[in-house]
Parts: C-alpha cells; structure tokens; sequence
C-alpha cells in the first residue's frame, strides 16, 4: 500500500478536516483496483472506541466491502501471543486500596487534608501511579529527587508517593491500566523487531500524548508498511518554530507540542511528514492566521514580521464569528437561537466545550422550542434520580435521621416504587404537614405512631411501622469493613424502594440511570473485599466519588442535528457549524487541577507530564474545531462573580488581527458584529413589557369579615404592619413552619418560660429552695426533654446560668411586694357595642398585701422600653385593663398597681409598664378607639405602616409585594369583597 521512504512513515492531516472520513476516503481509493483482500489485510489501530464507531459507520455507508480489522490501542494485549500478560488491576480496586493507605496517612497527619477529600487523593494518586507507569517512571528515579529546597509538604508528599509506589509494585499481578498497557506495547515492538509485519498496519488520531501510546506510534512508523496519520498537523509552522519545541517547560501548552515530540523521537523534521490524500481544510488562510496567532511565547516579533504576509483573511474569517456576550445567560441564549436556526434549516450544529454548566444553560434555552440536544455527555450519575437516591440512602448509616431528610427519603420518586406509590405519596404529605405544626424536628417511633393513629387511611399504620423499622436507628458510625457497607446499602435502597408491601427493589434498577446504577454498585460491592474497613462518613464520601465517576447518557432522546459535545468527542467527528463556547481562561482551557503529591519542578525532573499538557491538548483540540467550515467563538464577558478573562485562544487572534490595518482590523470587526448581532437578537427574545410595580396594599374588606378577636401580642402587628393581621384573620393565611424547626428565639422563650414558671411554682412557699442550683437543675430537665440539639441547650443554658443571680436577686424583691397566685393565666375582655373580644395569657400575676395584682411578663429578647409601650406595644397596658375588668380566670377583679418585663437575655432586669403615664383605663379607651376604626370599611389595613425599622421583615412582606412599593408610597385603600 505504502511506497519505501528512508524515513519512518508519518502522514499528516490539515486542521479542519473531517479526519475519519478522509481515512476511510483514502483507504477506499487506494483499494479500488486492489483485490478485495487487501483491504481485509489492513489493520486500522485508532485511539478512541468513538474514532472506531464513526469509521465503521462511514464503511457501512457503501459500497459494500471487506472491512480492514478496525482495533483500539487498548485492544493489543488481546492478542494470543500476548496471553501470559496478566488483566490490570481494576481502577476502583486500585483506588479502594490507596483509599486505606490515605486514611493511615490522614490519621498520622490530619493537618495534610480534610477527610472528606480521602477519596480525591486517592483518585489524584492513582492517577499519578497510573502516569509513573505510562511514563516509565521507576520508584528510584523519585527518590532520587532533591526536594531540600522546596517547603516540608513536597518532602512528605514524596516519601508518601515512593512507599505507595513500592505497595503498587507487587510484580505482573499487580498491573494497573497504564502499567500493563506500557508492558503490551514493549512487548508488541519486541514481536515486531523480531518478525516485521507485511500487512499494512496504521495507527491513525493520536497524538501521542501518553509515553506507551508515543512508543507505539514511533514503532508503527518504523514498519515497512506501517504509517501514524496525525490529526491536525500544523502544516503552516515554520521549522524554526518546531525546532523551538524541545522543552516540555516551555513548550508543553503548544498544540503541536506532542507531535515535534514524535518527531524528536523517529529523528525527522516537519518537512518529512506527508500529506494525507484527499484531507483538505476548508480554509487554508485561515489556518495561516491561527498559526502565527498560536505561535509559543515571545511572538510580537513574529506578528510583527509573518503578520502583514497574511491574505484573505476577510475571506478567511467570513464564516467565523466571535460572539461576547455581556453574560453566561445571554451567550447561552444566543447560541440555543443559532442552533434552532440550524435544526430548521437541516444544517447540523455541535456545541463544543468543556464548560457543562453552559451546556445546561444551553439545553435549557433550546427547550423553549421543545428541542432536546444530542450530548455526548450525558448526566452525571449522582445527579441521576438513582444516584440522588442512594446517595440520600449513604447518608442514613452516618447521620440520625431529620423531619428533612426522611421526607427528602420518602418524597422521591423511587421510594415506594413497587405499588401503591399513590396512597404512599399521601401519607407522606400528610405527614410532612404534620411535622412541619407539631414537630418533633428528629422523627421517632412514638411521633410516627401518633401519627398513624390519628390518621383514617388503613394503610396508616403498616406504612408507619415501615418508616420505623426502616428508616430509624441505621446509624452505623463506627468503622465496618466495606463488603459490609456495601452489602447493607444495597439491602436498604432495595428496601426502601420497593416499600413497605414489597420487598423487592421497585424501579429502582429500571431505565437507562438505573441500569447503570445497577452497573457502578454490582462493580463496587465486587471490588469492596479490596477496601478495608471505613467509617460511615467516610463511606458516604467514598461513594458520591464512586458515582461521580459514572455518567448517564440517552443517546435515542436528542435531535439528530443539535450536537453537544466535549472536546474529545469532537476530534472525531464533522458538522456543517461548529460553535466553540465558554472561552474564558479557567473553563477552557480548564486550570490543571491542583497536584498534591508533586508540583512542576519536580514532574520535569521526574521526567514526567508536566501540569501544560492538558492546556496543550485543548489548544490543539481549538486548533483543529476553529479551522471548521463554520465556527462561533463565544464567550460571555461576565459571570455571576466577577469580569471573565478572554481565553488565551482568543486573546491571540484577536490581538493579531487587530494589529493588522486593513483586512486584519476589517475582518475582526464584522467577526465581532456579527456576534453582537446574534447577542441583539438574543436580548430582544427576552424582553419583556413593562409592568407596572404593584401598589402598597390598604384593603378596606367589609365589616362583617373584619377580624373580631385578637390576643394583646397582636395589638403591637396591627399598629405596626395591619395588612399582616389581614391576612392571617381575614384572609386566614398562616406562614407555613419549616420543615425543620430550628432552635429559635419561639421555642427559646417557650423552654424559658416552663423553665421560670415551675422554678416560681416549687419555690412558693420554700424560700431555701430559691438557689442557682435548683433553677439550673430544672433548666437542665427542660432542656433535655423539649430541644434536641445539643449546640443550643448549651448554649440557652449558658444564658439562664449568666442572668440567674440577677434574677434570683430581683426574685426576691418581687416576693416582698407579693405573692404568685397565676402562672399562664389566661384571659378576655369584651368592647361593648362592637362585638369584639381582646384576648390575653398573663405569665405571672402576683397579689400585694392589699389585694392589688401585679403583673409580669418574661421576654428572652429586649424589652421593650417606655416610649414603645406607650406607642406600639401594649400587651402589658391592654393586659393590666383586661386584669381590673376582672377577665383573667381564677382571679377577681382586682386594681393593677404594678406590671413589668422580666428580661432573661442579654438586657436582664424589670423594665416596668408606664401605668403612671397610661393607666388601664387610658389603655383601654385608646384600644376601643383603634378597634372601632378599624371596624369601619373606610379603614384600611395598610401594609407595613409604622415598621420599626426598614429592615424589618414580616411574614407577609411577599403576598404585599413589598419591594415594588417602599414607606413613601401612598397606601391604595381598595375596597375588597
């Protein structure tokens, strides 16, 4: 097939071209008057499983032929000479193994990370084993290392690498991926150094990247009928230029960087490798351009000198757009708009970048026009509905169960998935209403029990003792070897899932995410004898790591002609328009991600990748997805932090063509507006009329739905906020409770006030008892009983035990000028004529000697002082009224002569009611005048009328719309019906 050369056989083909259709084109021409066995004597090794699908596909198209035998790099230890080598060590065996090793090293040192990074730094080591092996990279060459001048934690992180290094190196039986793959290929080169074959055999779209896979490669080329086609071989570069990529220090974030490499290595230059036939990029010119834009570093004089030599580029850079967008939305948008317009048009579209958050964000976009994207990407594993499942499911053996997480549980659409999932889902709400008034905040059998039993539905108590037995107590902290783990997770999902009529797993293995949830647990219960043992948290780290790994793709559910891509995918495949999006430096190119175990100094002198290689593989991916027929370059100018950086790409091109007066300057400008064009477009899709901002709500409801009772405490609301009372007593909305309750400041000064009200009762008639020991014993006793987090009882402890002097001392004095007859007395008064009833519950009367009540209130927060008791809040003044109107149950009629605050926060002491200022009967008249206003369909309840502050914030701020409307706006008094 191939002519004699005197040198090894290197083919090229030009950025731009469709690389597997040119192959085939090729091998097809050169077979055409061949017999049809020569064809079948090819042996094709491509890099990717995707490179080997798109050829065999382009040969299906026809005629019909005998096919070349088409392998993968990876398939060469399958051949039968091969046999003796033993299968690799699975990775996640090999990660589960480091993963012990790690959680050793974490114990003797916890300063080096967090724990729940174990699983990242196992994944990042055996990575770099992986690369040690790929590379050839023995154990004495790291420590051989002289890191005396680098910080302590390079030093530690060697001596860690060397003995890891050693665990690893058990002999054959001990090979991971990239060990053996290393191993086939040497001894591959051995068989054919031996025995040349005959047959033509081509290794074609690597870039040899990896030291095997560049092994390899020279090997192929030194054949007498072998050949290595290269993807993207920068045919425009000058040799000076290549002869300046010799240091990966330097040169390693090139895009042609690997293959001057290979170069290097079968001893040729750049002008011994040939064209490919038939391979053509569609614009040449353009190609010239991002050459001299992509040269490595210092360039100015290049542009300087090569750059006016550049023609057509108006026509080299008429099909290119550059696109920057004011954000990621809008460049989002812009381009979901381009690939409508392709899907109507037929022509296919691929958006290609690395960035998956704006591929949502496109995806998102595009399904306004129901169109779902082909992405080769998939969905994330843990994202998955299976995979939020058995992550929520982890969780149960480290944490005690919430009111959150169980419904987070039970509310999932693979819970209860067997049958009945309606009934289930019904009781669920049922319960989650219940546990969101009554609480308690951490589910138990006695609650769920309750429940039941005051539910109708049969199914109530089965369903109950379900959730008991299957959700409660799994706790399971201490360290339990991992095959355990596995197997009581599995066991509880499945138990979970089917519900509590069937044990069976429901749906929870079933569709696409499921079947691959089935896939990563069946491989992680298999590999589990290999972990040791780990704790619950640690477990539950290890395995949102695990589906992390893992992703689900639909290929059957996207459009034909709307294409997402990564990076990879896009090397071996062509469309009619090619979008590059997300060039902004730290998405594409991706920052190297962060090495633990060894920087770039002693990478380079370890003789291994240095952290630019993945820069340099993007760049060659750009070089090769812009030289398309079509291309947008986009990229949005903010986000939602801060100003974004242009990607070093098109910062280059840019710069070039901006420095070249005439088509240079001409062809970026209508580059760029075209761009600003399609952003226009974009920005119209979205715009909106305006609407007006609603009014500031003042409804005047009738009389006869106007509220007819309040408690004193709602006195201060219907002062301050009226539309907050109208809502809750006309409209009857009630702020629905989280979930979750919180220790609050409701439930601090609920715990206080039981704590001081049987502390005032056991102490009546004992004075001795009256100690900081006995209330802070009770305290303990309330605490222990009503609030469940242990954070806030020390805490609300720790503030009864700082003002219990204070109050002890004041306690005293109180007992001097009476004694407690009521603790939570409740009471009413009636405004004759109006038919309105003020409720009250009183924390404490006491009666002087005389017969005179006393009257006190305890408040966990700041009491209020006397100007806002005489103005807005009235509970003491209204309750003293409702005292001399005889309306508190077990206590006559009786003349106030004293009411206070009991301050229990960090303002302890009296702070008395102004009775000298406004006695009862004053309180009371200005009470009826403000009832009988508001009793008149005139009034108005105003939202937000005299707040204390701006930054206050009600319970109904949202239903009034507060935020379109301020303090100044005039109240809209519209009557309502």
């Amino acid at each position: 097939m191939f002519d004699p050369l005197p040198h090894p056989r290197l083919f090229g083909m030009p950025p731009g071209a469709d690389f597997p259709a040119a192959l085939v084109d090729h091998l097809r021409a050169a077979h055409a008057d061949r017999p049809p066995q020569d064809l079948a004597r090819v042996r094709l090794i491509v890099n990717t499983r995707r490179m080997a699908r798109r050829i065999r596909d382009l040969f299906d198209q026809g005629p019909a032929l005998l096919l070349p035998r088409i392998e993968l790099i990876t398939d060469l230890g399958q051949s039968h000479h091969l046999a003796e080598v033993p299968e690799a060590v699975p990775a996640l065996r090999r990660r589960l193994e480091l993963v012990e090793l790690i959680s050793a090293l974490l114990d003797a040192e916890p300063d080096l990370a967090p724990r729940a990074a174990l699983y990242d730094l196992a994944d990042s080591l055996a990575r770099v084993l992986d690369e040690m092996n790929g590379e050839g990279v023995a154990p004495e060459v790291l420590e051989a290392l002289d890191v005396s001048d680098m910080s302590g934690h390079w030093a530690r992180a060697l001596r860690f690498l060397t003995i890891a290094r050693r665990f690893q190196d058990d002999g054959e039986a001990r090979l991971d991926t990239e060990a053996r793959q290393r191993l086939v290929t040497q001894m591959t080169l051995a068989a054919w150094a031996e025995d040349p074959p005959q047959d033509p055999v081509i290794l074609a779209g690597s870039t040899g990247s990896r030291g095997s896979t560049n092994l390899l490669m020279q090997g192929v080329a030194r054949l007498p009928q072998g050949a290595v086609v290269l993807p993207g071989f920068d045919f425009e570069m000058p040799e000076d230029v290549w002869n300046r990529l010799d240091s990966a220090l330097t040169g390693e974030d090139h895009p042609q960087f690997r293959f001057a490499r290979l170069l290097a290595g079968l001893g040729m230059t750049p002008a011994e490798v040939l064209a490919w036939p038939g391979a053509t990029s569609p614009s040449v010119a353009r190609n010239r351009a991002v050459s001299l834009a992509l040269r490595p570093a210092p360039v100015t004089h290049q542009w300087m000198n090569e750059g006016p030599e550049l023609t057509g580029l108006t026509g080299a850079m008429e099909n290119v757009t550059l696109l920057e967008a004011p954000s990621a939305r809008a460049e989002a948008l812009a381009i979901a708009m381009r690939m409508r317009q392709a899907a109507e048009d037929g022509v296919t579209a691929a958006l290609i970048t690395p960035d998956r958050m704006l591929t949502r964000q496109v995806s998102a976009a595009l399904d306004r026009w129901d169109i779902v994207p082909d992405d080769s990407g998939g969905q994330p594993l843990q994202l998955s509905p299976p995979g939020r499942f058995l992550r929520h499911v982890a969780d149960l053996f480290s944490t005690r169960v919430t009111a959150e997480s169980l419904l987070t549980l039970l509310k999932h659409p693979l819970t209860h998935s067997a049958a009945k999932r309606g009934p289930h889902l019904l009781l669920s709400r049922a319960l989650e209403l219940r546990l969101r008034r009554k609480g308690p905040p951490f589910p138990t059998a006695d609650s769920l029990r309750a429940f039941a039993a005051a539910h109708r539905d049969d199914m109530a108590g089965p369903w109950a003792e379900w959730i008991i037995a299957t959700f409660l107590g799994r706790e399971r902290p201490e360290k339990v070897p991992l095959a355990e783990r596995v197997a009581d997770h599995l066991a509880l999902a499945e138990r979970i899932a089917g519900g509590h009529l069937d044990p069976g797993p429901g749906k929870l293995w079933e569709e696409r995410g499921g079947v691959k949830a089935a896939e990563t647990m069946d491989e992680l219960r298999r590999e589990s004898v290999h972990g040791g043992s780990i704790d619950a948290r640690d477990y539950a780290t290890l395995f949102n790591a695990v589906l992390g790994r893992a992703e689900v793709r639909d290929p059957d559910s996207g459009h034909a002609g709307v294409l997402v891509w990564g990076t990879l995918e896009a090397r071996v495949q062509g469309a009619d328009l090619v979008i590059l999006g997300g060039l902004n430096e730290g998405a594409w190119p991706e920052l190297p991600p962060p090495d633990p175990w060894l920087n770039r100094e002693m990478r380079h002198k370890a003789g291994m990748l240095v952290p630019e290689r993945k820069i340099g593989l993007s760049a060659h991916d750009f070089q090769q997805a812009i030289a398309a027929k079509e291309v947008w370059l986009t990229r949005s100018i903010r986000t939602q932090d801060a100003e974004t950086v242009p990607s070093r790409w098109i910062s280059r091109l840019t710069n070039l063509l901006g420095g070249l007066p005439g088509e240079g300057q001409a062809a970026l400008s209508e580059m760029r507006a075209r761009g600003a064009a399609w952003v226009a477009r974009a920005r119209t899709l979205e715009a909106v009329a305006r609407i007006d901002p609603a009014p500031r709500p003042a409804p005047r409801p009738p009389r006869a739905a106007r509220p007819d009772r309040l408690s004193v405490t709602e006195i201060q609301r219907l002062i301050r906020d009226p539309y907050a009372v109208y809502a809750r007593r006309v409209l009857r909305l009630e702020p629905l409770d989280p979930l979750m309750k919180l220790p609050d400041a409701l439930l601090r000064g609920t715990v206080l006030h039981e704590v001081l009200e049987h502390f005032v009762k056991e102490t009546r008639d004992d004075p001795a008892a009256r100690t900081a020991e006995r209330l802070l014993a009770l305290c303990d006793a309330v605490l222990s009983r009503e609030v469940p987090w242990a954070e806030a009882r020390h805490l609300w402890r720790a503030r009864m035990a700082r003002v219990a002097g204070g109050f002890l001392a004041d306690e005293v004095l109180r007992r001097e000028r009476g004694d407690p007859v009521g603790f939570e007395v409740k009471g009413r008064a009636e405004i004759a004529g109006l038919g309105f009833t003020l409720t009250a519950k009183a924390d404490r009367i006491d009666l002087d000697a005389n017969g005179n009540a006393l009257l006190y209130d305890y408040k966990t927060g700041a009491p209020p002082g006397e100007k806002k008791q005489i103005h807005f809040d009235r509970q003491l003044l209204l309750s003293a009224a409702i005292a001399e109107r005889g309306g508190f149950e077990t206590v006559e009629p009786r003349l106030v002569v004293g009411a206070a605050y009991i301050g229990l926060g960090a303002s302890a002491g009296e702070v008395p009611a102004p009775l000298e200022k406004i006695p009862p009967g004053k309180a009371w008249e200005d009470f009826c005048a403000l009832i009988s206003a508001y009793s008149e369909e005139t009034q108005g309840f105003t939202a937000r009328r005299a707040m204390f502050s701006k930054a206050d914030t009600g319970d109904y701020d949202q239903l009034a719309r507060f935020g379109e409307w301020d303090v100044t706006t005039d109240p809209d008094r519209r009557e309502v019906r």
